[in-house]
């Protein structure tokens, strides 16, 4: 299975695709960066400013293209600061969802900094000691402390280098005067959380994201280091940013671009992120910071594997990508997939049998297929009303590997497999053409029966047979147990598919057909 991350943050869009192996460890296979600094200005404005709202869309939309590109199972995607900060960051997302079909989550400062911690305890060994976690941003610092069993504390700080700039808007070099006011502020701002991650007795510190990165690695080269390969667990000392940061901040843009290990892309800013990663390491307490090459992206990689690969991983040994597409949407809001691909069994056995009568063909067999899959995703939301709230899922999910017109269908077919059959009166259901509708009808009422079957949800009943008269359709449920719930259930269900074949439908037990014709 592959999956994609994107990660929109403040100052950068990243794009990782990964591999994911059987043994749950994943391998990438692709990498993107782009700077768009889609925070500038917000922090001062609230406002995503035109020049790169455009370039966040053209970012994204670039690298959906390379995902799927890549062959891509699922695209993760998150949304940091800048967009919870900006009045226009709800339109930038619509427009990524009309644009590209992802629907990028806005996740909080505390879900970022426990991604993120993932992240680094995937790539750094914290060998049982309590580890603090900085992650300078764009718009926002995360703190967090843990150790490799668990996250003790963490916590999300208005502190990140698009922030300071827009604060003290100036690129230029900054003055003894204007560099106290920085720390002043810096200080006051970060030494409730500080003090609360001091109280778990960590031992080291790990800094991760470009900002900390890029001063690290520029420290060690300005101290006489060797160009390093990798930064991932190479350990700086804290003497060696201040010094860096004290020429940083004499300097202009410019000298600071041409500074080694800096680039033109930072060079704006990271003079501010120098002075706030030496007033948040000395407010640690410690004298020097391990780097880490591990972030955000990472983090919603690992997160998703805990939380959903096992199950997908083995659905996706014997599925194609469609049928992975369905599985991960299934176990994304909890649904019981090993039930609902019995129930889609069930289902499909009935088409088959029905094919004479129903006149449809394999296009309308996949959309049975999937609805029956997907049909309980509403669940998530409320159990009341969930055929509603599936339908929504569904609509707005991405699935991918199929067409506008089979998301649209397979939706609707969910939406009617309970509670009231499709009626003029529904919006959206006339809005179908007839042979739409006709469609919806019968793979709906087909799947209402199948659902029936499994009432009790122990998959009791293993086949159904049909028995097939001038007027009468006979479904003969078979199985090695009794199951006169799912019978008395299915009977329930037989109305819809009656009104929409126009044959009587009864539904017997083998057993009980058997004695009928002593």
């Amino acid at each position: 299975m592959n999956l994609a991350a994107i990660d929109i943050g403040t100052n950068s869009i990243h794009l990782v695709i990964v591999h994911v192996n059987a043994n749950f460890t994943f391998d990438v296979i692709e990498q993107e960066k782009e700077m768009v600094k889609l925070g500038t200005g917000v922090f001062s404005t609230n406002q995503l400013s035109e020049q790169t709202y455009q370039a966040g869309l053209d970012t994204i939309r670039r690298y959906v293209r390379l995902a799927d590109q890549r062959g891509v199972d699922e695209i993760i995607t998150a949304a940091t600061s800048a967009i919870r900060e900006a009045r226009n960051g709800g339109d930038f997302l619509d427009e990524v969802v009309r644009e590209t079909g992802i629907a990028p989550q806005v996740i909080s400062g505390k879900e970022e900094a426990r991604l993120i911690f993932l992240a680094v305890r995937h790539a750094i060994a914290l060998m049982g000691e309590n580890t603090l976690v900085l992650d300078i941003g764009g718009g926002s610092t995360e703190a967090v402390v843990g150790n490799d069993k668990e996250i003790l504390f963490r916590s999300s700080m208005k502190l990140g280098v698009r922030r300071l700039l827009d604060l003290f808007d100036d690129e230029g070099p900054v003055g003894k005067e204007d560099r106290n006011v920085l720390e002043t502020y810096i200080r006051h701002v970060a030494q409730n959380v500080l003090e609360d991650a001091r109280a778990f007795h960590f031992t080291r510190v790990i800094g991760t994201s470009g900002t900390i990165r890029t001063l690290g690695e520029a420290a060690h080269l300005a101290a006489g280091g060797k160009i390093l390969r990798s930064v991932n667990a190479e350990v700086v000392a804290l003497a060696a940013i201040k010094k860096l940061t004290q020429r940083l901040l004499k300097m202009n843009p410019d000298k600071r671009s041409s500074t080694q290990g800096i680039g033109n892309k930072r060079a704006d800013a990271i003079h501010l992120g120098g002075v706030l990663l030496v007033q948040l390491l000395e407010m640690a307490g410690v004298q020097e910071i391990t780097l880490c090459d591990a972030s955000l992206r990472e983090g919603l990689i690992i997160d998703y594997i805990n939380r959903y690969s096992q199950k997908s991983i083995a659905f996706a040994e014997h599925g194609d990508l469609r049928h992975r597409s369905a599985a991960q949407l299934a176990l994304k809001f909890n649904s019981d997939l090993e039930q609902k691909t019995h129930v889609a069994y069930l289902a499909l056995q009935l088409y088959d049998q029905l094919e004479s009568i129903h006149a449809l063909g394999s296009f309308e067999r996949d959309i049975l297929e999937y609805a029956a899959l997907l049909c309980g995703v509403g669940q998530y939301i409320s159990f009341q009303s969930y055929h509603k709230h599936s339908r929504y899922i569904i609509f707005h999910s991405g699935l991918r590997g199929f067409t506008n017109e089979e998301i649209f269908l397979i939706g609707h077919v969910a939406r009617y497999h309970r509670k009231s059959a499709p009626k003029k009166k529904h919006k959206k259901f006339v809005r179908l053409s007839k042979e739409q509708r006709y469609m919806v009808k019968v793979l709906a009422a087909i799947l209402r029966i199948a659902v029936g079957f499994d009432t009790t949800k122990n998959q009791l009943v293993k086949k159904v047979a049909c028995q097939i008269t001038p007027d009468t359709i006979t479904i003969l449920p078979q199985g090695p147990d009794r199951f006169e719930l799912e019978i008395w259930a299915a009977s329930r269900n037989r109305k819809p598919l009656q009104k929409a074949l126009g044959w009587e439908i009864m539904i017997h037990s083998e057993e009980k057909r058997k004695m009928e014709r002593v």
